[in-house]
């Protein structure tokens, strides 16, 4: 037992050291130059070089492509929640004709292939002059987000008792009053699971602004950090540290809401 242990903690360490590298690698090369890096990428920086940010953030115009993904990240999310929220609560509290095909639809909605659809979305916009415009980038980010938020909710909203809708509406409130007084306070926990894996998607996105925005004032930061991929060279350095800023506002949503991402896969989960 103990010579099992003892392979299962080693290889446990290993395993560690093989996740965690990648991301110490990418924070101390962003701190070299570029013929440092050239000359040995695994090597630590003989100095630091933190001009790599200023150059990054400014030359290389990433605080115009984080604002952009802040704007298309905020409204995405916004309304993914939004009608999730209320797509998932009529599914879980209403019985009507054709329910279980509608339901069915969005679950079938987690299984289309983004890439399937790049190519008729790129038509169909080009034909409506949509294409270069950061709000209707938004419209593909929420349906493709849409199918996991109602499914998660709709599990949740049905391990709620509904004992407290019912005294709601015999006190008086309509359905808007209760759906948004009563139930959403109590739905936190799955909305801030929703909100983190939507925020994720969209922040991370990469083929929908690619083929969607042309425009070089218009890219959002994935698309951005391929301006430091040249013809013929790669400023590396510059390149990871764009990387690290982009990372930043993910890490702090997690932070935020960490907590409740837990709780609300937990109670969110779908019931025998």
């Amino acid at each position: 037992m103990a010579s099992v242990k003892a392979v299962s903690n080693v290889l446990l360490a290993a395993f560690s050291v093989v996740s965690i590298f990648p991301i110490l690698w990418v924070l101390y090369s962003s701190l070299k130059n570029q013929q440092e890096f050239s000359v040995n990428i695994l090597s630590l920086p003989s100095s630091l070089h933190f001009d790599n940010y200023v150059k990054a953030f400014w030359d290389g115009e990433l605080y115009r492509y984080l604002g952009n993904s802040a704007f298309v990240s905020v409204i995405s999310v916004g309304l993914t929640i939004l009608i999730g929220f209320v797509t998932g609560y009529f599914l879980s509290r209403f019985s009507f004709k054709g329910r279980n095909v509608l339901y069915a639809m969005f679950l079938f909605g987690m299984l289309v292939p983004v890439y399937g659809l790049l190519v008729p979305l790129f038509i169909e916009y080009r034909n409506l002059h949509l294409l270069d415009h950061r709000l209707f980038l938004v419209l593909p980010e929420v349906t493709f987000a849409l199918p996991l938020v109602i499914f998660l909710i709709e599990s949740f909203i049905r391990s709620v008792p509904i004992e407290m809708e019912e005294a709601a509406y015999v006190d008086g409130a309509n359905l808007a009053s209760t759906l948004f007084r009563i139930v959403f306070p109590m739905c936190r926990p799955v909305l801030s699971t929703c909100m983190i894996i939507s925020f994720l998607n969209v922040w991370n996105e990469f083929p929908f602004a690619l083929v969607l925005i042309n425009s070089q004032d218009l890219k959002t930061i994935p698309v951005g950090l391929t301006n430091f991929v040249g013809q013929y060279t790669i400023n590396y350095p510059q390149l990871m540290a764009g990387i690290n800023v982009s990372i930043v506002p993910v890490i702090v949503v997690y932070l935020c809401l960490y907590k409740r991402i837990i709780q609300g896969m937990v109670a969110g989960a779908v019931k025998g």
